[in-house]
């Protein structure tokens, strides 16, 4: 075989075996850097609901860590709990927004459900669901839906539970 037959064949080779294998190869680091961010996000919402957490236990006066309302609050209570409310809802929103599809890989559901259940747990307090429609003004309209179906079915639940208890 001449040098020329030699470059030819290996040539074919490379076209065969070596570009698929390259795009293969391609397509598996596009789904680990995917995994990565989609990662990397979910930590960084993490995060976020950590300090928000923080800043609920630094105001214990508010009671916002335990399942009762707090009783009869003051004008400034009352802004406080407003406002810390409006953080949590920022936060569900960029949640809602950045981790929530009608379709999502198993991985992805498992990160989404555990917002869902968070937003459950704030959903089941009933100053949060009064002061739901005032806080979803101006948010994403499919978020804000989401938030009023989950605020709905919790308000229901809790009237089960307070009826047969």
């Amino acid at each position: 075989m001449d040098w020329l037959g030699a470059w030819e064949l290996a040539s074919y080779v490379v076209t065969v075996v070596g570009l698929p294998l390259a795009i293969v190869i391609f397509v598996v680091e596009q789904r680990k850097q995917r995994a990565n961010e989609e990662h990397e996000i979910q930590q960084l919402l993490a995060d976020n609901y950590t300090d928000f957490l923080r800043l609920c236990l630094d105001n214990p006066d508010l009671r916002l860590l335990g399942s009762s309302v707090t009783p009869d609050p003051t004008e400034e209570k009352a802004e406080r709990i407003r406002a810390l409310y409006s953080i949590l809802i920022s936060l569900f929103e960029r949640a809602y927004v950045l981790t929530h599809a009608d379709r999502l890989n198993p991985r992805q559901q498992r990160y989404w459900l555990t917002w869902e259940d968070f937003m459950r747990e704030w959903c089941e307090r009933e100053d949060f669901r009064l002061m739901l429609p005032q806080l979803l003004q101006g948010e994403d309209p499919a978020f804000a839906a989401h938030m009023r179906r989950i605020a709905a079915e919790e308000a229901q639940r809790t009237r089960t539970v307070q009826a047969v208890s």
